[in-house]
């Protein structure tokens, strides 16, 4: 028995739109999310780009709700999950619903999508910049008193001051 070829499906994030570069995807499903719609200006290049790949077959798919909460709980154990917007996160669960089957490819300039494709062990392209090389696990630490915390917090429960978040290991990938 033959093995079947997976179809090859893109999934494009809004930087693959606001980089101006033409998008030729013969011969695979191109598909974005309501949200990366929502992100361009109407009347705008963008917005135009984004009107002719509709014309010449871009779909637009809203993951479910159990593939956001999995992007949530990950990009919580990452680090990640306030550097993501919510049409990332939507990038990220479609891609993740998508990539049972199917070859799937995001799209995205986004490090932060980079970033948790990596860990998700999904693919990625980078359009204008050159892309990770490396994976980031991100923590908070009080800008007071020091203080690490492996959540996500704005203030420090101890000494009151605020946050930001510190990268607390990384490590080297290869593409």
């Amino acid at each position: 028995m033959k093995n079947k070829k997976k179809q090859k499906v893109y999934i494009l994030d809004t930087s693959a739109f606001l980089s101006g570069k033409p998008i030729n995807l013969n011969e695979s499903e191109i598909v974005t999310t309501p949200g990366v719609f929502q992100e361009l200006k109407p009347g705008g290049r963008d917005h135009q780009s984004f009107q002719f790949l509709l014309e010449k077959g871009l779909n637009i798919y809203s993951p479910s709700k159990e593939s956001i909460d999995q992007i949530n709980i990950v990009s919580e154990k990452t680090g990640d999950k306030n550097r993501l917007s919510n049409q990332d996160k939507e990038i990220l669960a479609l891609a993740l619903e998508m990539d049972k089957g199917k070859d799937v490819v995001i799209i995205t300039d986004d490090y932060s999508i980079q970033n948790m494709a990596h860990v998700l062990k999904l693919k990625f392209e980078n359009i204008s910049q050159k892309g990770i090389t490396k994976k980031f696990k991100w923590d908070c630490q009080c800008l007071g008193c020091g203080k690490k915390f492996k959540e996500d917090i704005k203030t420090c429960p101890i000494c009151g001051a605020g946050t930001k978040n510190i990268i607390s290991r990384m490590k080297n990938i290869k593409r």
